[in-house]
């Protein structure tokens, strides 16, 4: 098979490997499509050449070739997508029990699992209720599929925030009532620097990844609102706003580590993609093949008005 791996920063290369083999409770996939996602750009930045190659890829959908013996359920030729690794490749193994069908009818590119999953679970815990006032904060990838997933709840208002004016452009579409970039909000949504203003969004759904967002975000949620920390806050100091106490604010985690709740959340969210609720449609922008890979990667990094999604195509 062929796999790309991260040899250095920002440098990767495809080589050929032996075919992996299913264990037991394992199948090998050809992988048809792969999300190239934020979580995996610091490795690519900053990869250590010394140090042995890094394989990135876990945003997989793929055609089952082989099957172990107590992942017997699943078929060749099933196209399955789920929770993987090492997804830049031809061929990869993924957990039988971590995998779900793709729904008919359904490009592959457009039934990528994990990501939004991950989105679906968390908003699971977060709790939207018909009639409350909800802000999605920060607009790309994960933030335009939360403004569709909390859609569906019947929201009496949905109000986008990015500085980005293609992005909040976007959120519209897939069903905002409103977007605004930060420093132009509506003094009514946010608390006031004095507290002689409080803010009145019921929910508040983080999806940047940077402390200035996570600080827009706090300062949007009303007295015993609740926040959701949904961005990948892994640089900078991600700081919380003492004013969430003070505000009897709940905060919620948006990650998960339990793969029973993580593979839940993905049939849901797959049978929202069959009945056409959800759509990758708007959000796959960008296409790559298996030697593009540091493209695909160079791309999420430099953020453009077109940037939404890439997948690599191997």
């Amino acid at each position: 098979m062929k796999i790309s791996q991260v040899v250095g920063p920002r440098t990767s290369e495809v080589v050929e490997a032996p075919d992996p083999v299913p264990g037991d409770d394992q199948v090998l996939v050809e992988v048809v499509a792969s999300g190239v996602c934020t979580s995996d750009l610091g490795p690519w930045l900053g990869h250590d050449p010394a140090n042995a190659p890094v394989r990135l890829g876990h945003e997989m959908v793929g055609r089952v070739v082989a099957a172990g013996r107590d992942a017997d359920r699943w078929r060749p030729g099933d196209l399955v997508t789920g929770l993987g690794g090492e997804g830049f490749a031809t061929l990869a193994v993924m957990d039988g029990h971590a995998i779900l069908p793709v729904p008919d009818g359904i490009e592959p590119a457009h039934a990528i699992g994990e990501p939004v999953a991950d989105l679906e679970e968390a908003l699971s815990r977060t709790g939207v209720a018909a009639g409350d006032r909800v802000a999605v904060v920060g607009l790309g990838f994960m933030g335009l599929g939360l403004v569709q997933l909390a859609r569906r709840h019947a929201p009496g208002l949905l109000v986008g925030v990015d500085p980005d004016p293609a992005r909040r452009a976007r959120a519209l579409r897939l069903g905002a009532d409103l977007a605004f970039a930060p420093g132009e909000l509506p003094e009514e949504f946010r608390t006031g620097t004095d507290r002689r203003t409080e803010a009145r969004l019921d929910v508040v759904l983080e999806a940047t990844g940077v402390t200035a967002g996570l600080r827009t975000a706090g300062s949007l949620v009303r007295p015993f609102g609740r926040l959701c920390v949904v961005g990948y806050h892994h640089t900078g100091d991600a700081m919380m706003d003492m004013d969430l106490w003070y505000k009897a604010v709940t905060i919620v985690n948006g990650f998960c580590p339990d793969r029973t709740r993580l593979m839940a959340a993905m049939r849901e969210v797959l049978d929202l993609v069959a009945q056409r609720r959800f759509s990758y449609a708007p959000l796959v922008t960008h296409r790559f093949a298996l030697d593009q890979v540091d493209e695909a990667f160079a791309a999420m990094h430099a953020g453009a008005a077109d940037f939404v999604k890439a997948v690599v195509l191997p």
